[in-house]
C-alpha cells in the first residue's frame, strides 16, 4: 500500500508530506528543495529575514527543484505582510503562517492563487480558517517543536478537527516515522507536517553541532520555555536555557540592539538572535527548538534516506506489520 497523494487547493504531492519551515534559518532552499524533488512539500522559513534574503532562497529553490516550494512565516513577525507579498511575487506554490492568525492573507493568496494553509490548534480556528477560505488547515499539538498554540495532543485534537471542517487537515507535531503517518492518515489527515526529523538530515541549514546535539538529545532533555513571542516553546535544555530559567539573561532592552522583529514582544530576551546563535553553532550562547520526540532521532541522514525509509515504514503499518527493525 503506497502513501496517497496529498492535494492542497490545486496542488498535489506525490507523497503526503510537507517539511515545517523551521526558523531561523532552518529551513532553507537545500532543505525545501530536497523534499520537494522527493515528491513533498518543501517549505522555506522566512520568520527572521529580510524580504531580499528570502527572495534569494525562494529562487535557489527554484533552480534547485522543479518540485512544490512554499514558505512558512509566523504572523507574529513584523515583516509578515512584506514577506508574504514578496513570496508571492516569486510565485511560490502554497503560504503556511503561524503563531497568530491573519486575516488579510487568504485575500492576498485567493488573489494571486496561491494555496493558503494556517497553522491552527483548535476546532475553532480551524473553523474560521475555512470560512476565511484556507486551502487546507495544519493542526498543530503539543508535540510540536517551536511555539506551540495548544496544551492538547496531536491525536487528541485530529478527529475532532477532521470532522469539524471540509478542507484538508494535515497533521503536526509528534510526527516522526512512517508509522506515525499511517496512524495520521487512517485518523481523517490528508497529509502530514514533520519538522524536527528534517531538521537532523544533510540538508538542513543547522550548523552540525545543532544537529548533533539534536541525535545525542534524551527525552528528558526537551523543555518548555517562555518566548518573548507570548507563547510557550519547546526547545532542548542548554546553558541558554539554564541561564532562562534563572533569570540571567540580560533583558533585552538593556542590550540596546533590539530591530523590533515582531509585533509583539515581551522583550526579556531575542529569541531571533538566540535562535540565529544555535543554528550557527554556538551551543553556549544558543536556543535550539525542537519537537517532543526528538530523543528518537538516532542518525544524521539525507532528506532521500528519510523519505525512503518513511515510506517502507508506512507500508509496513499498512501492511499490519507491528515490529521494526
Amino acid at each position: 500500500m503506497n502513501l496517497p497523494k496529498l492535494r492542497i487547493g490545486e496542488l498535489e504531492a506525490a507523497i503526503p508530506i510537507i517539511q515545517g519551515g523551521m526558523a531561523v534559518r532552518i529551513s532553507l532552499a537545500p532543505l525545501a528543495a530536497a523534499v520537494a524533488n522527493e515528491g513533498g512539500i518543501g517549505l522555506i522559513a522566512a520568520s527572521g529575514m529580510r524580504v531580499p534574503e528570502l527572495v534569494r532562497h525562494i529562487r535557489e529553490a527554484r533552480e534547485l527543484s522543479d518540485g512544490i516550494i512554499g514558505i512558512n512565516v509566523m504572523v507574529a513577525v513584523k515583516e509578515f505582510a512584506s514577506l508574504v507579498k514578496a513570496a508571492i511575487q516569486e510565485r511560490v506554490d502554497i503560504v503556511v503562517a503561524g503563531a497568530g492568525f491573519s486575516r488579510d492573507v487568504f485575500k492576498w493568496c485567493r488573489e494571486a492563487k496561491v494555496a493558503i494553509a494556517p497553522i491552527v490548534s483548535s476546532v475553532r480556528v480551524a473553523k474560521l480558517a475555512e470560512m476565511f477560505g484556507a486551502d487546507a488547515v495544519i493542526l498543530e499539538g503539543k508535540e510540536a517543536g517551536g511555539h506551540l498554540g495548544t496544551s492538547e495532543s496531536t491525536w487528541s485534537l485530529l478527529p475532532r478537527i477532521v470532522e469539524a471542517v471540509k478542507i484538508p487537515v494535515v497533521a503536526a507535531g509528534g510526527i516522526l516515522n512512517g508509522r506515525d503517518i499511517f496512524r495520521a492518515i487512517t485518523g481523517g489527515a490528508s497529509g502530514v507536517q514533520m519538522g524536527t526529523r528534517f531538521a537532523v538530515s544533510e540538508e538542513s541549514s543547522a550548523a552540525q553541532a545543532w544537529k548533533e546535539a539534536c541525535v545525542k538529545a534524551k527525552p528528558e532533555d526537551v523543555v518548555i520555555i517562555e518566548s518573548p513571542v507570548g507563547m510557550p516553546g519547546r526547545a532542548l535544555f542548554s546553558k541558554f536555557v539554564k541561564k532562562l530559567y534563572a533569570g540571567e539573561i540580560p533583558h533585552h532592552e538593556d542590550i540596546g540592539r533590539c530591530v523590533t522583529c515582531l509585533k509583539e514582544c515581551k522583550k526579556n530576551y531575542c529569541i531571533i538572535e538566540a535562535l540565529v546563535r544555535a543554528q550557527r553553532g554556538d551551543m553556549e550562547r544558543g536556543l535550539i527548538f525542537c519537537g517532543e520526540r526528538v530523543g528518537e532521532i538516532k542518525e544524521i541522514l539525507s532528506v532521500k534516506e528519510i523519505i525512503k525509509r518513511l515510506v517502507d515504514e508506512y507500508i509496513l503499518a499498512a501492511s499490519g506489520v507491528t515490529a521494526f527493525a
